[in-house]
């Protein structure tokens, strides 16, 4: 067939338009406020061997993993027409046990699946050791159910035995079993459209466009990889500490660039620690297809082919390449962070005033759960709140926002206060928290809640002992501050933490501002 830049744009953005009607369709179907309100999911296409093809514009830590996810359905389910698999483990394809991953395939017709589509959501509880599974646990037992690839769905119908033991084992069954319908149905969307996309084009035009558009993805990439002058280039940065005592964990870098490819060495990172903040490796490629596909830049489609040209090394039984059964609830959200650090330091030192200076470094996890006084129904609460973003050449850091590895929205005060029992007291920008330098890094937040009933909490965060690197003499970002108020006074907390809080008793955590570029004038 005749492919055309026209005809690759138009199939660009039908792949992509599947993956976000797939994400609308989960968002409004959603019954926790962290899915409906935060917009904590993606969706993503798949083909046939498991390679991304395209993906909706939401998270980057679950888009960059979740072809690992695809692919270990692909192993052990033998899906059928109008079936679905679903897991979380992260030693096979997941990230941390609450981003459960469902998978379904697209036959369109044929005997074997054509494509796949999948969604992955953040389930604000799967039991675990404390509320909102998001522990200062020290294995991956301590940190929820783990779910291996198995069928959730058959024919079209949802598997009761399967969906009865995983509701068994959680703290909020009725949000969890309305939250599974709506990524269902999002799945459902998805191969309804992808099916449709097939009857109107024909499955040998519609597997042509898709592996056109991974080559394409490819080319681009090459050409952005290209333009970094070749060379090795080092970094280092560290984590706060692992909540269970180890401080100061170390990830190393040492980028290597040559003829249109980059090398991402990982090896020389400390190794893995007792504390939650492990990562596996499919973390590590999620972090560099961001970084490299934010660096390329332009409309390129976002698929398997922008990964092609890079390689990712990381050592079995590290930080970055967690062993079973290492504690992984933290390495998701907050060695995810840091790993971007440490990839843009390196490119920093290869592509002056082209990188920006660190963001708040941190998704400052917030995990609750407790009984509603008002229902006496049991409730989990989970949001990670935003901070300042890196200045950089041209101009400032943004205010409160998410950066790099997540891309959620925040739980309106409203949405917050309906559902669970606190009372939001304060909400606000941290003002003088940004870095210093001829451009100021972005403004960190204050949140403070109040629990109007007993609770348990749970707070994972970093850059509460280091501030977010400033670039070209620009000066760090404040760092971060979690508080608890009783009535007999005020402590400052750590940067893990968990504990009960009774009626009165106040959170406040104010979020890291980003690190300023450029000297003061």
């Amino acid at each position: 067939m005749n492919i055309t830049p026209i005809t690759l744009e138009v199939f660009k953005n039908k792949f992509a338009s599947v993956a976000e009607e797939m994400g609308m369709a989960l968002c409004r179907a959603a019954y926790s406020p962290n899915i409906k309100e935060r917009r904590d999911f993606s969706c993503a296409v798949f083909d046939a061997s498991g390679d991304m093809v395209a993906q909706a514009a939401h998270i980057p830590v679950h888009l960059g993993s979740m072809p690992l996810s695809v692919a270990a359905v692909i192993e052990a389910v033998d899906l059928a027409p109008g079936d679905m698999a679903m897991l979380n483990d992260p030693f096979k394809g997941g990230t941390h046990l609450p981003d459960i991953t469902l998978v379904a395939p697209v036959f369109a017709g044929g005997d074997t699946p054509l494509f796949y589509v999948a969604s992955r959501a953040h389930h604000a509880d799967v039991g675990g050791m404390a509320a909102g599974s998001m522990p200062l646990s020290t294995s991956i037992f301590q940190e929820g159910l783990v779910i291996p690839p198995v069928k959730i769905v058959a024919g079209g119908e949802i598997v009761p035995d399967v969906m009865n033991l995983f509701l068994a084992n959680v703290r909020t069954p009725n949000e969890r079993q309305g939250d599974f319908s709506a990524q269902i149905m999002a799945n459902a969307t998805g191969v309804a459209r992808m099916e449709a996309l097939v009857a109107a084009h024909g499955r040998d035009t519609v597997t042509a466009m898709a592996k056109a558009l991974t080559d394409y993805a490819e080319r681009l990439m090459r050409a952005a990889i290209a333009a970094i002058p070749e060379g090795d280039y080092t970094a280092e940065d560290f984590l706060d500490d692992d909540g269970a005592g180890n401080q100061d964990l170390a990830l190393r870098l040492t980028l290597s660039v040559a003829d249109g490819e980059a090398e991402l060495d990982f090896t020389a990172s400390d190794p893995q620690t007792a504390g939650c903040v492990n990562a596996v490796r499919a973390i590590a490629l999620s972090a560099a297809l961001y970084v490299f596909r934010a660096l390329a830049g332009g409309a390129m489609p976002t698929n398997a082919g922008c990964l092609r040209p890079i390689t990712v090394r990381t050592k079995r039984g590290s930080l970055l390449d967690a062993a079973f059964p290492a504690a992984v609830a933290g390495g998701n959200v907050e060695t995810s962070q840091r790993i971007v650090d440490v990839i843009l330091a390196a490119l920093a030192t290869a592509l002056p005033g082209a990188v920006p200076a660190a963001s708040q470094g941190t998704m400052n996890n917030v995990a609750m759960g407790g009984r509603d006084p008002r229902s006496q129904a049991p409730f989990t609460y989970y949001e990670t709140l935003a901070g300042g973003a890196g200045a950089h050449a041209t101009g400032d850091g943004q205010s409160a926002v998410h950066s790099h590895m997540t891309n959620t929205c925040n739980t309106p005060v409203e949405a917050l206060e309906y559902a669970y029992p606190l009372r939001v007291t304060r909400y606000a920008l941290r003002h003088g928290s940004g870095g210093a330098g001829a451009h100021r890094g972005g403004e960190g937040l204050v949140r403070e809640v109040e629990a109007l009933a007993p609770m348990e909490v749970t707070v994972l965060s970093e850059r509460r002992l280091r501030g977010p690197w400033g670039l070209d003499g620009g000066g760090e970002g404040a760092v971060g501050v979690n508080t608890v108020t009783r009535r007999t006074g005020e402590m400052v907390m750590p940067a893990k933490f968990h504990v009960k809080l009774r009626p009165g008793d106040r959170l406040r955590l104010e979020t890291p501002g980003g690190g300023g570029h450029g000297p003061i004038s």
